[in-house]
């Protein structure tokens, strides 16, 4: 898992990696993003990666695998996570713009609180992932396993959630309108506590 060292400037948010303040106090994120997307690339496996409060954009990070990452409070705008394999990661109340996350293998990773907009999970392993409190907009989620994962107070809109597995799956208090489950099993999932 990411080291947590406090940023230098004491605001108490973590370091980025390989220096000693937060993407917030850094004198340039943009290139503490630029300097980070090209250790990513330049790996296969990226492990214990503090990378939070940045912004990503038209970055390729398909065929990759991420193992405990703190990606939290960042931005990517069309962004490609295609075929990459994230464990143990943290995502929370990053904004994903027009991102590709299509044949993904994602477990025991969280996007809470995040915004999920216009992006693609299609044909994913989505299992065990938190997405509570997340605001998923204009988004498909089809043909994924989504197996004990959290939308829990999520504000889902116009997105499909057709032909998935969903057993054990938690709505319970999210806001749906427009979307859809067909051919999936909402049997087995669970959108409210009497459940």
């Amino acid at each position: 898992m990411f080291t947590i060292t406090p940023c230098a400037a004491g605001c108490g948010k973590t370091a980025l990696s390989g220096v000693n303040t937060c993407a917030l106090h850094s004198a340039d994120p943009r290139r503490e993003a630029e300097r980070i997307t090209k250790a990513i690339i330049r790996s296969k496996t990226i492990k214990d990666l503090s990378a939070g409060y940045l912004h990503y954009e038209n970055t390729d990070f398909s065929n990759r695998s991420f193992f405990g990452c703190n990606f939290y409070g960042s931005s990517f705008s069309r962004c490609l996570f295609t075929n990459a394999l994230i464990r143990m990661s943290f995502f929370d109340f990053s904004v994903f713009m027009d991102c590709d996350f299509s044949g993904c293998d994602i477990q025991f990773v969280s996007f809470a609180g995040a915004r999920i907009l216009n992006c693609t999970f299609e044909n994913s392993e989505l299992v065990h992932v938190n997405y509570c409190g997340t605001e998923i907009r204009d988004s498909t989620f089809n043909k994924s396993n989504l197996y004990n994962s959290r939308f829990i107070n999520a504000d889902i809109a116009v997105s499909d959630f057709i032909d998935c597995n969903v057993k054990k799956t938690f709505f319970i208090k999210s806001r749906r309108e427009g979307v859809s489950f067909k051919a999936s099993n909402t049997a087995e999932a669970v959108f409210d506590m009497g459940e």
